[in-house]
């Protein structure tokens, strides 16, 4: 079922969404080389709890961790750990998920580490402009498959794939709420989007093909031909004009 939220809701996903913004940045001024990923995890949970929030993934269906960092050709979902060190060239997404006053906020972005390839570099830029194509059909009247086929097609007539194993979602009370929004399919199919549909749009885009498998620790994962993969999402509200970005500070 479809959650429309009121005024009242959304303002209160917004402030868990600038939590997430706002921590984001925090993350982007500390990355860097020789880092490792349980380094920024520590930062970040630090901060999610001063700012009397809550960190959304840990403990969510059994997750280790309160970030998925995701380096070069993870996908989704790499858990954090001492031994995972950032190096030059490198290509790391960080999803970050918090819960405030009973909301949550959900947002994602891939960030160079150092001095990366121009395949990387044109990789983060096409995920980026692919996720704002899905964004701008997030209108009332549109449906949910219009946002996933402006995705779809912008990354590949790039000659990118796009991920099919994971999706977006709805989001307010619940992390994860009706309805999925894959990064793929033909327009003018799914739900019809209303005002006050909170929705958080996540494109997932390879270099290679589109097929990944998840590796033994049942999070982790990775593109099946081990090619560049990188993730952007915001959270959105769509409204009676332009949708709003939450997950960004004005």
């Amino acid at each position: 079922m479809i959650i429309i939220k009121s005024d009242e809701e959304i303002k209160k996903i917004s402030a868990a969404c600038k939590i997430v913004a706002e921590i984001l940045i925090e993350i982007e001024g500390f990355l860097r080389p020789g880092i490792t990923t349980e380094d920024i995890e520590r930062l970040a949970e630090k901060s999610i709890r001063a700012k009397k929030a809550l960190p959304a993934f840990k403990g969510y269906r059994g997750y280790p961790a309160c970030l998925c960092i995701s380096i070069n050709n993870v996908v989704v979902h790499g858990i954090p750990s001492k031994d995972k060190v950032l190096k030059d060239g490198d290509i790391a997404s960080i999803d970050i998920g918090v819960i405030l006053d009973g909301f949550y906020g959900d947002g994602a972005k891939t960030f160079p580490i150092g001095k990366i390839s121009e395949a990387a570099s044109k990789l983060l830029k096409v995920t980026k402009e692919a996720l704002y194509e899905g964004i701008g059909q997030a209108k009332i009247g549109n449906r949910v498959s219009d946002i996933s086929y402006a995705v779809q097609r912008y990354a590949e007539d790039r000659g990118y794939s796009v991920v099919k194993a994971f999706v977006g979602h709805g989001i307010g009370r619940d992390l994860h709420e009706d309805p999925q929004i894959p990064n793929f399919g033909n327009p003018n199919k799914g739900a019809r989007l209303k005002a006050g549909m909170a929705l958080a749009i996540e494109p997932m885009i390879n270099v290679g093909g589109f097929q990944v498998k998840v590796l033994e620790d049942g999070w982790t994962a990775v593109t099946a031909d081990n090619s560049l993969s990188a993730h952007f999402e915001h959270t959105i509200v769509v409204t009676d004009n332009n949708p709003k970005i939450l997950t960004i500070i004005d």
